[in-house]
């Protein structure tokens, strides 16, 4: 179902020491991805699939520096990221970075909303 909330990211300035942080705070597990430049953030009970447990989305954590955005940010699920970017621009928002694939999962984007805050845009891979 497009429009939920799916995925979090938090930047970092150190990424040793915010993972440390948010592990010894949360308990977060935490798993290093060097050649993306990222970390995943498993929040609470996962599967294959994701969450096992109502309540609990997963996210990540990257480098502030060349990140598309400052502070946190929250993953919107999308049916078309091109049509959804283009329907942001129509109501005062703009890219920030466009669609690119994510490995075989799907395709993620950031955009600006109309209050100049960044929201990141998931499209799950058609099988």
């Amino acid at each position: 179902m497009s429009g939920r909330v799916v995925h979090f990211e938090v930047p970092f300035d150190d990424g040793d020491r915010a993972r440390g942080f948010y592990k010894e705070i949360f308990g977060w597990q935490l798993q290093e991805m060097p050649e993306m430049r990222y970390t995943m953030v498993t929040s609470g009970p996962s599967g294959d699939s994701g969450p096992t447990e109502p309540g609990f989305i997963n996210g990540g954590m990257m480098a502030r520096q060349g990140g598309p955005a400052q502070g946190p940010v929250i993953v919107v699920d999308v049916d078309s990221i091109d049509a959804t970017l283009e329907r942001i621009g129509s109501l005062g928002g703009s890219t920030v970075s466009g669609k690119m694939p994510v490995g075989e999962m799907g395709f993620a984007a950031y955009a600006k909303d109309s209050e100049g805050n960044v929201i990141g845009l998931w499209e799950t891979a058609r099988s």
